[in-house]
C-alpha cells in the first residue's frame, strides 16, 4: 500500500532513497533536520540503511513500510530516517558494526535504532511483518522499543553509551599498532591456504563472497615462487567461479556472491565493485599463468560493463544492477526453464546447451524448481564424446546457442540499473579497466577508461569541497552530493596512476600527486597514524555515530580504504622518490600491523600494500617507437607483479614530458640512451641496470628482478 501524498523522500537524488517516496511512512533523509525533529520530539530514531540492488530492502519495504497500521505505529512514535548504503557508506559502516555487536550479525536492510542523538541502542537485519524466521514481527519490535524508551530510558541511554564506546574503540584502531614485518605477506598466504575449499574452490563455505584483493596476493606470491599449491587455490577459485552460476553466462560479469558453496546458485545483483576487481583478478590470472580461459573471461567482464554498466556517451560506470524485477521474482530475469530454452534452440542447440548448462526438467531454484541457473557442467569435450560430435561442431552450436539465449533474455523486463556514478567505485573500474585494455589490447575499453577518469576529475572535485561521494545521480545533478570518504581519494589516485602508467601523460600523474596531498591533509592521523575515512573537518558536524573516528582496514566489501591509501602512497614513491610519501605509507601499515595476520582473507588489500613495502618496486621504462620497441613493451607488461610498473616514452629527448622528475634524473645518466635505438630500462628501487635492446634479455632480467623475496 503506498499514499498519492509524498513523504520528504521525494527530495532525495537516490534511486533508493526516491522509491519509498509514495510509502505512508514518513520518511527523512539522514540529517540535522531528522535529528532536531527526534530532539524536539523526544522520540527514537528508526534508521533503515539499504540500497536498491537488495532484495530483502524490497521486501521489507512492502511488507512493513508499506503498511498503514505499521506506518501509523511509525509515524505515531518515531522519527523515521531512510539510508542509502551506497550513497552514505559512512554511515552504513558505523551502524553496521553496532548491530553486529547487538545481534551477532549485519546485512541489509539494516534496521537500526537510536536515541534522538544519534546513538544506536537496538537493532537487527530484515524484520518480518509476523513471527517467523526465528524472528520477531517488526510491529513486536516497534512496540517494545516504544515502551523501553518511554519507560526505561535510563537502559536505553546506557546501553547506546556502551555500544558507542565499543564502537570508538573497535573502528579507531587503538592499541593495534606494531612495527612492520614483511613476514605477513607469507602469513597471509598460509591463512588462505588454510581457508581454501578444495573441493569448490574460493574460501570458507556458503554463503560464498569472492576475496579479490587474496587472489592477487596469491598470484603475485605463486608468479614469484613457483608455489603449485598457491597456484592450485588461485586457479581452481578462479575456474570454478567462472563455471559457475555465479558468473552470468550469458552476459558476462559476476553476480554478488553465492548462496551456496559450489557457486552455483548466486544472490542475483551485480555490483560495479565486485566486476572491477574481478576483472582485475582474471587479467592478472591470464598474466600470471598464459591460460587463455582467464583472458576469455575478462573479456566477457569487460563486455557487460561495455553494455550494461557503462554511459557511452559522457564516460562514467553505473553502481549496480537489481537482481529482480519485482517481489514475485527471484533471480527470472537470468534463470531458464527447460521449455523456455527449447522455445529458442534448434534440437541440435538444445542438445549441446542443456548438456553445457545443465538445464533440465529441475532446476536449482528453490522457489520454483524448474527454473535453471546457467553453470558449466559439461565440458565442449565432454559434449562431444557423448553426443558423438566433433568439438568444433559442438563449439559452434554453444555460440550459436548462447547468442539466441541472450538475444531471447534481453526481450525479458530487465532489473533495474542504478544508473548513479559513484566516485569510488568509477575509480575501481576506471583503474580495473586500463589495466585490462592495455593488457588485451582493447584500445576502445582504454580510450573509454580515461573519458571516464577525465568526467570524474572534472565532476567530483569542487575546489571548495574537494571530492564528492558522488559524480552525477541518475537523474541529473544534485546540490547535495555527499562529501567524499576516503575510499574516493585513495581509489582515485590509484585510477590516477593507472591512467599516467598507460598513457605516460603527466597530467594525469600531477592529478594523483593533487589527490593524494589532499588525502593527506585531510584524512591523515597525524598523532597516530593512518587515515580517517572522514575528513577531519567533517566530526565537527556530525552526529550519533558519525562522530566516532573510524579507520577502515578490513575489505567489506570493498578495498579497505587505509590499505588502498598505503598503495597510492607508496606508487606515488615509486615514481617520485619522495621520501616523505613512503614514511606516510609505512605509518599507515603499521596502525595495523599487531592485528592484520588475525583478519586474514578479510585483509587481503593489506597484504596487496605490504608486499610493495616488503619488495622494491620494480621499473620498466620502455623508449622508443616501432617493431622493436613494441616487442620490448609487450614483454615489459608480459609478467605479473603487484609492484611492477611499465611506461613508455616515444624517444629519449622527451623524457623530461613524459616521467617524473626523479626518474628523468636516473635514467637521463644512463649509457647509450641516446643512440636512437629501441630499449628498455629495468629498475630497482631507483637503481637501475644498463638499456637492454633485445626482448629475450629483458625476460630474463624481469623474471630475475621479480623471483626475488628479500
Amino acid at each position: 500500500m503506498s499514499t498519492s501524498q509524498p513523504n520528504a523522500l521525494v527530495h532525495a537524488s537516490s534511486a533508493y532513497l526516491r522509491s519509498a517516496m509514495h510509502q505512508p511512512t514518513q520518511w527523512n533523509e539522514w540529517g540535522a533536520e531528522a535529528f532536531a525533529r527526534a530532539r524536539a520530539e523526544d522520540k527514537p530514531i528508526l534508521l533503515d540503511i539499504g540500497a536498491v540492488w537488495c532484495h530483502w530492502c524490497h521486501v521489507m519495504d512492502r511488507e512493513s513500510y508499506e503498511s498503514a497500521e505499521i506506518a501509523e505505529m511509525l509515524n505515531a512514535n518515531f522519527i523515521a530516517v531512510k539510508v542509502d548504503r551506497d550513497e552514505r557508506p559512512d554511515v552504513d559502516a558505523r551502524y553496521q558494526v553496532a548491530v553486529a555487536a547487538i545481534s551477532g550479525q549485519g546485512g541489509w536492510p539494516l534496521t537500526v535504532f537510536l536515541t534522538p542523538e544519534g546513538k544506536p541502542f537496538f537493532g537487527g537485519t530484515y524484520f518480518p511483518p509476523q513471527d517467523a524466521y526465528g524472528r520477531p514481527s517488526f510491529q513486536r519490535i516497534l512496540q517494545a522499543i516504544s515502551q523501553a524508551f518511554r519507560e526505561r530510558r535510563d537502559e536505553v541511554e546506557s546501553e547506546s553509551d556502551g555500544l558507542m564506546h565499543a564502537l570508538a574503540h573497535s573502528e579507531g584502531m587503538q592499541g593495534h599498532g606494531g612495527e612492520f614485518s614483511p613476514k605477513i605477506v607469507p602469513q597471509m598466504v598460509q591463512a588462505a591456504l588454510g581457508a581454501f575449499d578444495r573441493d569448490n574452490g574460493g574460501f570458507s563455505h556458503a554463503p560464498k563472497f569472492p576475496h579479490p584483493p587474496v587472489i592477487d596476493l596469491l598470484l603475485d606470491w605463486y608468479a614469484r615462487t613457483g608455489e603449485e599449491q598457491v597456484g592450485k587455490v588461485v586457479t581452481t577459485t578462479l575456474e570454478k567461479m567462472a563455471r559457475g552460476g555465479v558468473c552470468d553466462q550469458l552476459a558476462g560479469g559476476f553476480h554478488r556472491y553465492s548462496v551456496d558453496e559450489r557457486w552455483c546458485v548466486p544472490h542475483f545483483e551485480k555490483m560495479a565493485y565486485d566486476n572491477s576487481e574481478l576483472l582485475k583478478n582474471y587479467v592478472h590470472a591470464w598474466q600470471a599463468t598464459g591460460n587463455e580461459f582467464f583472458a576469455d573471461v575478462a573479456r566477457d567482464i569487460l563486455r557487460w560493463m561495455r553494455e550494461w554498466l557503462s554511459d557511452r556517451e559522457r564516460g562514467g560506470y553505473y553502481g549496480s544492477q537489481d537482481a529482480d524485477i519485482d517481489l514475485q521474482d527471484d533471480g527470472g530475469y537470468f534463470t531458464w526453464t527447460l521449455a523456455e530454452a527449447r522455445a529458442v534452440l534448434s534440437a541440435d542447440e538444445l542438445d549441446v546447451a542443456a548438456a553445457h548448462y545443465d538445464i533440465g526438467e529441475r532446476g536449482e531454484m528453490p522457489h520454483d524448481p524448474a527454473r535453471n541457473v546457467l553453470w558449466v557442467s559439461e565440458t565442449v569435450e565432454q559434449i562431444a564424446a557423448s553426443q558423438n560430435r566433433t568439438p568444433e561442431a559442438v563449439r559452434e552450436l554453444l555460440a550459436s546457442a548462447k547468442r539466441k539465449m541472450y538475444a531471447a533474455r534481453l526481450l525479458r523486463p530487465m532489473p533495474f540499473i542504478d544508473r548513479t556514478l559513484y566516485t569510488n567505485w568509477n575509480a575501481l573500474c576506471i583503474s580495473a579497466t586500463l589495466q585490462a585494455a592495455r593488457l588485451l589490447g582493447e584500445e576502445e575499453e582504454l580510450r573509454f577508461a580515461l573519458r571516464s577518469l577525465d568526467r570524474l576529475i572534472a565532476q567530483a572535485y569542487m575546489p571548495e569541497r574537494g571530492l564528492l561521494h558522488v559524480i552525477a545521480y541518475a537523474e541529473g545533478g544534485a546540490s547535495r552530493r555527499p562529501a567524499g570518504v576516503l575510499d574516493d581519494y585513495a581509489f582515485t589516485v590509484l585510477a590516477c596512476l593507472d591512467a599516467y602508467e598507460a598513457t605516460s601523460d603527466l597530467r594525469y600523474y600531477a592529478h594523483g600527486g593533487a589527490f593524494a596531498a589532499l588525502m593527506i591533509s585531510d584524512f591523515h592521523d597525524e598523532a597516530g597514524g593512518g587515515f580517517f575515512d572522514l575528513d577531519n573537518a567533517s566530526v565537527v558536524d556530525s552526529v550519533g555515530a558519525l562522530t566516532t573516528r573510524r579507520k577502515p582496514f578490513q575489505d567489506s566489501p570493498t578495498p579497505a580504504g587505509d590499505s588502498a591509501a598505503a598503495i597510492a602512497l607508496l606508487r606515488l614513491h615509486a615514481l617520485s622518490g619522495d621520501a616523505e610519501l613512503l614514511a606516510l605509507a609505512k605509518g599507515t601499515l603499521e596502525v595495523f600491523a599487531g592485528v592484520a595476520e588475525q583478519f586474514g582473507i578479510y585483509a587481503g588489500t593489506y597484504g596487496v600494500a605490504s608486499v610493495w613495502m616488503a619488495h622494491p618496486h620494480t621499473q620498466i621504462v620502455v623508449v622508443g617507437s616501432g617493431p622493436e620497441a613494441d616487442e620490448l613493451y609487450a614483454e615489459a607488461l608480459a609478467p605479473f607483479a603487484i609492484n611492477k610498473i611499465v611506461l613508455r616514452v616515444k624517444d629519449a629527448a622527451t623524457l623530461h614530458e613524459s616521467l617524473p622528475p626523479a626518474l628523468v634524473e636516473v635514467l637521463s645518466s644512463l649509457p647509450g640512451l641516446h643512440e636512437g635505438r629501441a630499449l628498455a630500462m629495468l629498475c630497482n628501487n631507483f637503481s637501475c641496470q644498463p638499456p637492454i635492446h633485445a626482448a629475450a634479455d629483458l625476460r630474463r632480467a624481469l623474471r630475475s628482478a621479480l623471483s626475488q623475496n628479500g
